[in-house]
């Protein structure tokens, strides 16, 4: 098992709440965590039937099974968290209850309900790619001065490939070819979780629609757009894009609130949280292909949107993360909201930096009334040096 950055914060908030919940997307690595930093808790998971119909129908007996539990994919009986609060209130000793769940909103809108003040809410996510390389957390929030104690070494691993792979830990830990753990991901949970949640009766279309989401990750959202192209209407799609974000397969993020020029543009920008699945949506099943393929530029912003959320959700923080684009296509990637500072960053897949690769950043820092300096440029290579005041990391951010 791969050590999750997570770890000392899931510790943490058990030795301080009588209950934590642990949510994420399926097959995450949250059983495999949950169990092996909580061994004395007895695990009931109900994906299992009986134990399911057990909880279900008598929720006291279901609880009374051990002193500390951990519930698994608590979302299948939600009666329960109303049971559980009834015994935190009782007794409120640190760490009793374990929870994890899947789908993101219908389970935070259960637990907002029942275990408001009773939980801590832990968040996560496929591996990072400095988990996968066992190295040190990335600290995404001093991006443009974290060095990590200097370059690391160049990983052993090719970028095409590792974003071919994608970072679902079994694909992994247990050496599997990504492009058949996928398919079987996408069929197994995707399809039955939206069945369940959203109430997705043309599973044909919603395919269509995913796939089409997928080429437009790191763009602008239009949804009209999206949703002409999958011949379904707007509300369809706006439903069936939330579907994607209550299973944490994609976010969107919003533009930048400071208007440091009129004229901003307003729509969000879509990015999928793991570069595996969108390679596998557009038929991409080698690192080859996605190194020819018009769309990699795209698919490694992504990647980098999703490193950064990884990294703040490993300090149980949401990410302050925005992009900013006027009207006259000026326009910077991504924002990093550090509280007194904004850092900017510009992604590049290429592997040399071209003599204009900053410009956008340069020019975003000489806006009048912007305080900001400086920024950080992603590129594709393995280089870290510093170019026109940014700085520029390799593509493993180090």
């Amino acid at each position: 098992m791969l050590r999750r950055h997570l770890t000392e914060a899931l510790r943490a908030a058990a030795a301080l709440n009588p209950c934590v919940t642990l949510t994420g997307p399926r097959q995450s690595g949250k059983t495999t965590l949950v169990r092996a930093l909580f061994p004395d808790h007895l695990y009931l998971s109900l994906e299992a039937p009986d134990l399911r119909a057990r909880a279900i129908e008598d929720p006291r007996g279901f609880l009374a099974q051990g002193d500390r539990l951990i519930v698994d994919e608590i979302q299948r009986a939600p009666d329960l968290l109303s049971y559980i609060q009834v015994l935190v209130d009782e007794d409120a000793r640190p760490g009793r209850f374990i929870l994890t769940g899947s789908q993101n909103i219908l389970l935070m809108e259960s637990v907002s309900q029942t275990l408001a003040g009773r939980t801590a809410l832990v968040r996560l996510y496929p591996l990072s790619l400095a988990e996968l390389l066992e190295r040190p957390p990335l600290r995404a929030g001093n991006l443009d001065e974290d060095d990590a104690g200097g370059l690391a070494a160049v990983p052993d691993r090719s970028l095409w490939k590792t974003l071919v792979d994608g970072f679902y830990p079994r694909i992994h830990d247990r050496g599997l070819p990504a492009g058949p753990w996928l398919a079987d991901y996408i069929r197994t949970y995707i399809e039955r979780d939206l069945r369940e949640v959203m109430q997705v009766s043309d599973l044909r279309s919603f395919e269509r629609f995913m796939r089409l989401a997928a080429s437009h990750t790191a763009q602008e959202l239009n949804l009209t757009a999206l949703a002409s192209d999958t011949g379904v209407t707007q509300q369809t799609a706006g439903r069936w894009l939330a579907a994607l974000e209550i299973g944490f397969l994609a976010t969107t993020l919003p533009p930048h609130h400071a208007s440091y020029r009129k004229r901003l543009r307003k729509r969000p920008r879509l990015h999928f949280l793991d570069t595996g699945l969108v390679c596998y949506l557009l038929d991409i099943r080698d690192a080859a292909t996605l190194e020819r393929h018009p769309l990699r530029g795209a698919i490694f912003e992504s990647f980098v949107v999703a490193e950064l959320i990884k990294s703040f959700a490993a300090q149980r923080r949401d990410a302050p993360l925005y992009f900013w684009r006027d009207a006259t296509g000026h326009e910077v990637d991504v924002l990093i909201d550090a509280g007194g500072r904004v850092i900017p960053v510009e992604v590049k897949s290429g592997q040399t930096v071209a003599a204009d690769a900053v410009d956008g950043l340069v020019w975003w820092t000489s806006i009048a009334g912007n305080p900001n300096r400086g920024g950080v440029l992603v590129h594709g290579g393995t280089e870290r040096f510093e170019f026109k005041g940014v700085s520029v990391l390799p593509w493993f951010l180090r």
